[in-house]
């Protein structure tokens, strides 16, 4: 069962995600903090599959809590809570190495697909908050291809363009009749290629990039 801590300032919300977790049977809650600092010292005595964070805290935040909290254990998984209008560089969180993007207004079925695909080592964004960040960043992006989506392949921008409609390694490996070791491995090349962390640095990378198109 995933091993779980909460990190958000306010306890009625800390509370109400722990009940909906282990009543769902999505892990165990072994631990909650109310900032960051409080779960730097949690982790000196725990080791969590997962931690559940807040972006806006007192003391120290979810950015600098991320960071630190990944220096101390490298294998941690992070999944950030966030409102939609919360005024948070979310790049900067997955830069950071958070791994999932879900909103506090979400149901449990957003929260359970989260996790999940989390602890499977994948990537996870909420699609009202997805459509924020592309809203963004198609103000921003700018109409030129830039080079490295000239060094792609065919199959490359392919699985690319799947990535970015939110279908995981699993799903693509069944519509394109390919193993998902095979799609792995072309993700690992598109991450390469375009210097990008992992799966939601790529995907924004896309859409920046005009790379591919997504319409929402």
């Amino acid at each position: 069962m995933n091993k779980i801590i909460i990190v958000d300032d306010h306890s009625l919300f800390r509370e109400g995600i722990k009940l909906l977790i282990e009543n769902e049977g999505l892990g165990k809650v072994i631990a909650e903090a109310e900032n960051g600092q409080v779960l730097l010292k949690l982790l000196e005595q725990h080791s969590p599959d997962l931690v559940i964070m807040d972006i806006e805290m007192p003391v120290m935040n979810g950015l600098v809590a991320t960071r630190e909290a990944l220096k101390m254990k490298p294998g941690l998984k992070v999944l950030v809570l966030t409102m939609l209008n919360e005024k948070a560089n979310y790049m900067d969180m997955v830069d950071a190495g958070a791994m999932g993007f879900v909103l506090k207004t979400s149901g449990k079925v957003e929260l359970e697909k989260a996790i999940n695909a989390i602890m499977k080592g994948e990537n996870y964004i909420s699609t009202e908050l997805f459509q924020k960040l592309i809203f963004n960043l198609n103000i921003e992006a700018k109409a030129k291809t830039t080079k490295d989506a000239n060094t792609l392949t065919q199959r490359e921008t392919e699985i690319l363009s799947m990535l970015c409609k939110g279908l995981s390694v699993s799903e693509i490996a069944e519509v394109l009749f390919l193993s998902p070791k095979t799609i792995e491995v072309h993700r690992s090349s598109l991450l390469r290629k375009t210097a990008s962390k992992n799966t939601i640095n790529l995907v924004l990378f896309a859409i920046k990039n005009k790379i591919v198109e997504v319409d929402y």
